[in-house]
């Protein structure tokens, strides 16, 4: 699991897939930045991991403070599915 800021906005929501090194990834959650007051375009922090560290998100068996923080752009960013039904 790790938090991803991304720079744009590549048209994903919470629950969405996407391929992120190599691998498929969800976006367990997804905070919205800028939209008021500023950059010129948002930035989207996301919370992703794999399948199998769902059950860990939503137990919240985890330190956020402590997850590994990567940055993209929106351009770079393949989507696989842009939304899905992630119930927390």
């Amino acid at each position: 699991m790790q938090k991803l800021i991304v720079h744009g906005d590549p048209g994903i929501r919470t629950g969405a897939v996407i391929d992120y090194g190599g691998e498929e990834m969800v976006v367990f959650a997804l905070q919205r930045q800028g939209e008021w007051h500023g950059p010129d375009e948002p930035q989207l922090w996301c919370t992703i991991g794999t399948e199998d560290e769902r059950e860990a998100f939503e137990k919240r068996e985890y330190v956020p403070h402590w997850l590994e923080v990567e940055s993209i752009d929106a351009e770079a960013l393949d989507v696989v599915k842009a939304k899905g039904d992630l119930a927390v």
